[in-house]
C-alpha cells in the first residue's frame, strides 16, 4: 500500500441513529429553517434599532451594562458559588465541541446586552465593538462606508468575542494575521470587578497578549477596539484550477499568494484575499482577490457575480466549475464576497440538506438558508451529537505553510475528507511568548511566505463526513482526532479549541505554551474564579470539585511554578 492509500476498513453495521441522521433534513426544513429565518429577521431588527441610536447613547448603555457585570461579580461568594461563566446557553455557541463545563455548578454573569457597535472612528481607523457583535452586523455598517475590519470571518453568526477569545481567520490573514492580531485594545472585567483597558504598550500589556486563545478564562471581555482598513465596492476574484498530486496542489496554493523571491510585503505581488479548495487528491481551485472600484467592475466585458442572492449556486460548487472551464475572473460585491460561505456553511449544508443545492430548492426555499448552527445543535440530542463526534469531522489544522503538503497527505490517508479549505495566516514573532507562537528560528530559513517578523502558517479546514463513513465502513472518529492532535504537536501545529478535542492535559500544554497564560491567571485573580482554558475545552462532563482539584494540581507542575512568563 502506498503512503497515500487509505487503509482497508470493514463495513460498519448501521444503527437507528444512522437512519435518524439520514432523514434529519425533514426536521431541518420544516422546523429549523423557519425558526432560523425568524431569528435572523428579529436579530436584524434589533441591529437596526441599535444603529439608530447615537454612539453617545450606545456608550452610555455600555457603561451601565458594565456596572451591572461588576455588581454581579461582587455578589459572588467564592466559598459557596461555582466558577464564573457567562449565562449564554451551551447550544447557542457556534463551536462544535460539547459545552460540558456549564453542566457543573457555576456562577452565571449575563453578557447578552453586549451586542452594540460603540464607535466607528474614521480618523484612527478603529471600530469599538462589544463582544456579541457578529460579522454580518459589522460588515452591514462598515462596508457602505468603504471600510472593513482587517479580518472578517466568513460566517455571519461568528461573534467578535468568540473570534478573539478563540480563533478567527479569513482570506486576508496572510497579510493581517488572525482576527485577534487586528485588535488594538481590550476592555476586560477582571475577577475582582476591576475594569481595565489592555493594550500592547500599557501596564496591562501582559494581559493584552494573553487574551487570544484563552477562551474567556482570564476575565470577561466587554469591548474591543479593532483595526479598520479602507476597501472598495467589489472584489476582483481570479479562479485558477490546479491539477496534479497532493504536493503539486500544495505548491500551487503557496504560489497563489507567496512570491518565490520572498517579497511577501509587496502589494503588487501579494493579493488582498486568498483561499484554495481541494476537491480531490488531484484537483484544486486557487482563488485570489483584489479590491476593485465600482467603475472598474462595471466596465464593458467584465462579469459581475452577486453570489449572495439566495438562488445563486453555492460558492464552493461555483468555484469548482473552474476545473472544467479553466481559469476565469469575475467581480463580486465586497460584502457578498466576505460572506460567500454563509449560505451553505462551507459545504456542510450538503450533508444537512442533501437537495438544498438544487436549483429548484435554491429558488423556492434558498431565502431561508442557512439554518442557524445553534438551532441545529439544539435539535440534535445527545445521541446525534455523539454520532457527529464519532463519524463526522469538523477540525482546523494550523500548520507551518511549508508543511501544508504533508498535512494534506495525512488528512487523505487518515480521514479522506473532501473538499478541504486552505487559508494562510501570519503567526507573528511577538515580544512575549503567547499560547501560539511560530517555530523558533523560522526567520533564519526565509521560506516562501515568511518574513523576518512573522512565519506563514495555513489553516487546513477539514469539514465533512470522512470517506469511510460515506462508504459505510468502520471509522473511529475519536482515534482519528487523537492522531491528528499528535501530528500537530510533532509538527508545531495548533488545533483551534472550538472543535472537539481529545487532548490530555499534558498534550494540551505540549501544543500550547502555558507560561504567559498561567502568569496572568495568577496575577489577575482568575484562579479560583474562572475555569482554566484546558478544562473549559476538555471533552466530557465536569464537576466544580474536579475542576478545582485538577487546576490546583496543574499549578503545582514545573512549568507553572515560575511567576514570570518566558519573554
Amino acid at each position: 500500500m502506498s503512503d497515500l492509500e487509505a487503509p482497508l476498513r470493514p463495513k460498519r453495521k448501521k444503527i437507528w441513529v444512522d437512519y435518524f441522521v439520514q432523514f434529519r433534513w425533514i426536521i431541518v426544513i420544516f422546523v429549523v429553517l423557519p425558526i432560523s429565518f425568524t431569528l435572523y429577521f428579529l436579530t436584524y431588527l434589533g441591529d437596526v434599532k441599535s444603529e439608530r441610536k447615537s454612539f453617545k447613547q450606545r456608550q452610555k448603555e455600555h457603561d451601565e451594562n458594565v456596572e451591572k457585570v461588576v455588581k454581579r461579580l461582587k455578589q459572588r461568594d467564592a466559598s459557596k458559588d461555582g466558577l464564573v461563566c457567562t449565562a449564554r446557553k451551551p447550544w447557542i455557541a457556534v463551536g462544535m465541541r460539547n459545552v460540558d463545563y456549564k453542566r457543573a455548578r457555576h456562577f452565571e454573569v449575563d453578557l447578552s446586552a453586549f451586542r452594540n457597535i460603540l464607535d466607528i472612528d474614521k480618523e484612527r481607523m478603529i471600530a469599538r465593538v462589544e463582544p456579541l457583535v457578529n460579522m454580518g452586523q459589522i460588515t452591514r455598517v462598515t462596508v457602505p462606508m468603504n471600510l472593513s475590519l482587517a479580518v472578517v470571518a466568513e460566517l455571519d453568526d461568528l461573534t467578535v468575542g468568540g473570534l478573539i477569545n478563540g480563533y478567527g481567520i479569513e482570506g486576508s490573514s496572510h497579510i493581517y494575521g488572525l482576527f485577534s492580531d487586528t485588535v488594538v485594545a481590550y476592555e476586560i472585567v477582571l475577577a475582582d470587578g476591576r475594569v481595565v483597558r489592555a493594550t500592547k504598550d500599557n501596564e496591562y500589556s501582559d494581559l493584552f497578549y494573553a487574551i487570544p486563545w484563552s477562551q474567556g478564562t482570564l476575565g470577561l471581555l466587554v469591548a474591543a477596539e479593532i483595526k479598520l482598513i479602507p476597501v472598495k465596492e467589489y472584489m476582483r476574484l481570479t479562479y485558477k484550477p490546479v491539477v496534479g498530486n497532493i504536493q503539486e496542489l500544495a505548491q500551487g496554493y503557496i504560489d497563489s499568494f507567496a512570491p518565490r523571491d520572498c517579497d511577501q510585503d509587496n502589494p503588487e505581488k501579494v493579493p488582498d484575499f486568498v483561499e484554495t479548495m481541494i476537491y480531490s487528491p488531484t484537483e484544486a481551485v486557487c482563488m485570489s482577490g483584489r479590491y476593485a472600484s465600482k467603475e472598474e467592475a462595471k466596465k464593458k466585458g467584465n462579469v459581475i457575480n452577486s453570489v449572495g442572492w439566495w438562488f445563486k449556486p453555492w460558492f464552493y460548487q461555483h468555484a469548482q466549475t473552474a476545473l472544467k472551464k479553466g481559469e476565469f475572473v469575475e467581480y463580486i460585491p465586497t460584502r457578498q464576497y466576505y460572506h460567500r460561505h454563509t449560505r451553505c456553511l462551507y459545504w456542510e449544508g450538503k450533508l444537512i440538506l442533501p437537495l438544498a443545492d438544487q436549483w429548484w430548492f435554491r429558488f423556492l426555499l434558498g431565502w431561508m438558508m442557512p439554518p442557524k448552527v445553534s438551532l441545529l445543535k439544539a435539535t440534535q440530542g445527545e445521541a446525534i451529537r455523539n454520532y457527529y463526534h464519532e463519524l463526522h469531522v469538523i477540525q482546523d489544522m494550523l500548520v507551518p505553510l511549508y508543511k501544508v503538503g504533508d498535512a494534506l497527505e495525512w488528512v487523505h490517508r487518515e480521514m479522506e475528507v473532501y473538499p478541504i479549505w486552505l487559508c494562510p495566516h501570519r503567526l507573528y514573532k511577538l515580544p512575549v511568548k503567547t499560547m501560539v507562537y511560530p517555530e523558533p528560528g523560522f526567520e533564519l530559513h526565509r521560506r516562501q511566505g515568511d518574513t523576518h517578523y512573522a512565519q506563514m502558517y495555513t489553516d487546513v479546514g477539514v469539514y465533512y463526513s470522512p470517506g469511510p463513513v460515506l462508504r459505510g465502513e468502520v471509522f473511529d472518529g475519536q482515534e482519528a482526532v487523537r492522531k491528528m492532535e499528535n501530528w500537530l504537536i510533532e509538527n508545531h501545529g495548533y488545533q483551534p479549541q472550538y472543535a472537539v478535542s481529545e487532548l490530555t492535559e499534558k498534550n494540551f500544554w505540549r501544543m500550547f505554551d502555558a507560561g504567559l497564560y498561567e502568569h496572568c491567571r495568577r496575577k489577575y485573580g482568575a484562579v479560583g474564579t474562572f475555569m482554566s482554558v484546558y478544562y473549559k475545552s476538555k471533552k466530557g462532563r465536569k464537576t466544580e470539585k474536579e475542576v478545582r482539584e485538577a487546576e490546583q494540581a496543574h499549578l503545582e507542575t514545573a512549568y507553572a511554578e515560575d511567576d514570570q512568563p518566558a519573554y
